[in-house]
This record gives C-alpha cells, structure tokens and sequence, in this order.
C-alpha cells in the first residue's frame, strides 16, 4: 500500500515539470487549496484552551509511520515531494537557504563527484533538518517524532550543522553562506520568507507530542518557552512570542498548503495550524479561553464556480462578477477577528478601508456562503 501510495503522488506531481505556484522564497497565494476531509476537525469545534489541545491531538496522533531511511518508501522519499521545487520538480527547495537542489545531491547518495568535480566535500549536499532538534525530546531513530516528516525539511547540510540544536529567535550575526539567517550562540533567526513555515511546525509538534511516546513507551511531552535554551536537552525549546511573531508576520502560502497535503497524502495526519491559523491565537494567544469554531477559520474555503472576485491582490476595490443580492460581507484577519460586517443588496463592488495584508472573505446568505482569501496591498 505505501508503494502505491508513492507512485500515486510521485505520477500527479511529476506529470508536468513545473507547477503553477511558487515556493516559499517566491510565494504564492490562493492558487493551492486545502482539500481537508470533511469532519475532520469536527470534534475541534466548540472546545478552548487545553480542551481544545486536547481534542486537536486526538486528530492528528495517530499517523502513519514511515522509516528514517530504508530500501521502502522512507523520509527520504516523502521530502523529496513535500518540498520539491515548484519551478523545476527535478530540484527541491532547501529551507535555510532557499536554493532550488538536485533531489539526488543528498547526504548518503555516494553521488557527490558529479556536483563537487570529486572533491569530495559534500558540504552542500542536502539532508534532514529537524526543525524540532530531535535531541529535545526524541533522539533514537526508532521514535516516532524523529521520523515525523511535518518536522522534517531539507537543508544544506553545512548550514544544517551551523544551526544545530539552537532555538528560534531574534538577532545574531549574518550567517555566511544562508545570508538571510542570523545566528548567535544560543538561536537561530531564519529566512523572512519561512519563519512562519517553521512556527507552525514546531506548533504542529507541541501538539502532536502532548504526549509523546518513544520506542519504549516512555512518554514525553514537547512545549514551547519563552526563553532560549541553550546546553538544554529536555522536551523544551524557545522562543514562543519570537514564533507567534512570525506566524503573523509570514502567512500560509501555497507552498507550504500543498507541502501539507504531500505529507497528509503519506501519513494521513495533518499540520492544523497550516490548515487554520487562528489557532494560535485560541491556545497562545488573544482567544485564550474562547471556544475555537471552524467556521471563522481562514483556510475553511469553498468557492461558488458562479462567482468572481476580483482584482485580488486589490488596492481596496473589490468587484463581483454578479449583483449580490440581500448578502452579508465580512472579513476576518488572519487572527480571526471580524474587521469589516455588512449587509449588501443589487450592488457588485464594495471598497474596503483596511491595512495591507491578508484577509478571509466571507459573502453568504441563506442559500450559499462563499469564503476567498483577499489580498490588501
């Protein structure tokens, strides 16, 4: 079944050489949607706080596993799908770096003479970043977290080491060679482009790892501080504000939504926080306490073949295809908060005061609802 699986995903995203969205580096927005099964999330709705954790572990504990490396479909295998190049599928995107890569330069291939003229340095081969630093928590390859691929990205492999164990957080020096990287002796501050990427990783593995259980069936629970640790082996790591900082600052783009259904293709769990990003701010956030619904959640989207909206980005202009008639407008922010509610009749364009970003468009009535994602520039 896992090979099946394999070469299903491997034929639909190799069928042609590029796709029609951009990586990280060079993102995209609302050309990649979220195909997340019905109910899903279902026993989510209406919980809060630790309750709502709670039921969102329950979701996504039970993955499938798949092995670290072996001669069957392994992690090796999954990532080089999961991240690979949109712009040239024989390549994937590393993630410190942003440097579109030969899937076969990779640690552990015995190929390196054909990249490096044979000298043998295999410095910029790629290989598996634990964004969690798997010594936090789960360093035997027989743990399921290690092999987690939700926690996996590809990276130089220089620069991989360079960022060892470090946590996430602000400040530092330039690093030498992942020149939009800052690094110091106790954190690692990545790429504008994917510290979101690597927040809602690691509140991914928080919640999936609340608890966890290594080979031997001894448990383990990962958090979040709001501190760095530096020389810290235990089921911690920093730095909470810096992250929920970046998920703001770097929303979900396409990449990564189409990186969550490759893995959910392999592992049949989810990353939520990929699919809906006003969870953050349900369990760390301004909506503590508050019962999280999925309805007002960003990427809960179901479009209305009948209906455009457009332009989108938009200076604040927007326009519809049709007459909306007796409708209600609103739009969230991505935190999910309500920042624009009104009720239209026999009108075809609305112009919106609200600062640059990105929004969720709701337009309903008692026969349909039409939810979009907008872009304010």
């Amino acid at each position: 079944m896992r090979y099946l699986v394999l070469l299903l995903v491997t034929f639909v995203l190799n069928t042609y050489s590029q796709s029609d969205f951009g990586s990280s580096f060079n993102p995209t927005y609302g050309i990649v949607q979220a195909n997340i099964p019905q109910d899903y999330y279902q026993e989510a709705n209406g919980k809060s706080s630790e309750q709502l954790k709670d039921a969102l572990y329950q979701i996504i504990s039970n993955h499938t596993v798949f092995p670290y490396t072996s001669s069957s479909t392994d992690t090796w295998d999954i990532l080089q799908l999961s991240d690979q190049d949109p712009e040239n599928h024989d390549n994937m995107i590393l993630v410190y770096t942003g440097r579109s890569q030969d899937k076969g330069y990779r640690d552990g291939s015995g190929n390196y003479s054909q990249y490096e003229n044979g000298n043998g340095t295999q410095n910029n081969s790629w290989n598996r970043e634990h964004i969690w630093p798997k010594s936090h928590g789960f360093p035997d390859e027989d743990d399921n977290a290690y092999t987690d691929v939700h926690n996996l990205k590809p990276s130089d492999r220089s620069v991989n080491s360079s960022r060892g164990t470090k946590d996430y957080d602000y400040g530092g020096s330039q690093h030498s060679e992942a020149s939009d990287c800052l690094t110091d002796s106790d954190s690692w501050e990545p790429s504008d482009f994917v510290k979101g990427d690597i927040a809602r990783i690691l509140f991914y593995m928080v919640v999936r790892y609340d608890p966890g259980y290594d080979h031997n069936n001894n448990s383990f629970d990962l958090e979040l501080v709001d501190y760095t640790t530096p020389g810290n082996n235990d089921p911690i790591l920093g730095k909470l504000s810096s992250l929920i900082q970046w998920h703001f600052d770097d929303p979900v783009d396409d990449f990564e939504i189409n990186r969550n259904e490759v893995i959910f293709g392999f592992q049949q769990n989810r990353n939520p926080f990929i699919d809906h990003p006003n969870l953050v701010n349900f369990l760390w956030g301004e909506n503590v306490g508050q019962d999280w619904n999925e309805s007002l959640s960003f990427n809960n989207i179901r479009f209305d073949n009948d209906l455009t909206i457009f332009p989108n980005p938009t200076n604040g202009i927007l326009n519809f295809t049709e007459d909306l008639q007796n409708e209600k407008i609103e739009i969230f922010s991505l935190s999910g908060q309500k920042v624009f509610d009104k009720e239209v009749n026999n009108i075809n364009s609305i112009k919106l005061n609200l600062n640059s970003g990105i929004y969720l468009l709701k337009v309903s009535n008692n026969h349909r609802v039409i939810n979009s994602k907008i872009i304010i520039k």
